[in-house]
């Protein structure tokens, strides 16, 4: 399973969606979209957003913290 969360160092519901995945052990890379330009270019071509966070789980894009969604992705 493979796990990228776009997110920003001062976004406090990305932090929370990273607090979450890490309380569950589910392991993700983080892409700082703040400083990484071309993760934040990716990140919209995939989303269509510019906000974060945003996830994507096995090639499905979740936009925001959407507990319910990343839940019955992830089969918590």
């Amino acid at each position: 399973m493979s796990v990228i969360v776009y997110s920003t160092p001062t976004c406090p519901w990305c932090h929370k969606v990273k607090d979450y995945l890490k309380s569950n052990s589910i392991p993700f890379q983080d892409i700082n979209v703040a400083e990484d330009r071309n993760g934040a270019v990716e990140m919209i071509k995939k989303s269509g957003q510019r906000g974060v966070p945003v996830l994507d789980i096995d090639g499905t894009i979740v936009i925001g913290f959407d507990k319910e969604n990343i839940d019955e992705l992830l089969n918590l």
